[in-house]
């Protein structure tokens, strides 16, 4: 069997220190854009239940962060991978404004009929 990828492997995976830290970074990139994926196809359930996903993963990464610092190098990398999960936060936020204000509408009462 060959080793998985760098990007599909879990933050618990034995590495260095950085390594691990950056895995969470990773990890959450990835979440990130599968949320992004199902929002694009309509699929709000699954943006909800992955967005607690992301939210585990923050706190375990806040976790870890507090032990460890990244080097130079690495802190470059984490930032690259930060500016396309804002990416895709920003894509989702656009997706999401819609069923947000139609879910506003119907939670005031103001549901939209088709007579």
């Amino acid at each position: 069997m060959r080793n998985p990828s760098p990007r599909l492997r879990s933050p618990q995976t034995p590495y260095t220190m950085n390594e691990s830290l950056l895995n969470y970074y990773e990890a959450i990139e990835q979440a990130s854009q599968t949320m992004l994926e199902a929002a694009r196809q309509g699929n709000w359930n699954e943006v909800v239940k992955l967005e607690g996903a992301c939210a585990l993963l923050i706190s375990q990464l806040r976790h870890a962060a507090a032990q460890r610092q990244l080097g130079r190098e690495e802190s470059q990398l984490k930032s690259r991978i930060m500016q396309r999960i804002l990416v895709n936060d920003a894509e989702i936020r656009n997706l999401a404004e819609p069923w947000l204000e139609d879910l506003e509408g119907m939670l005031s009462g103001r549901s939209k009929t088709l007579h």
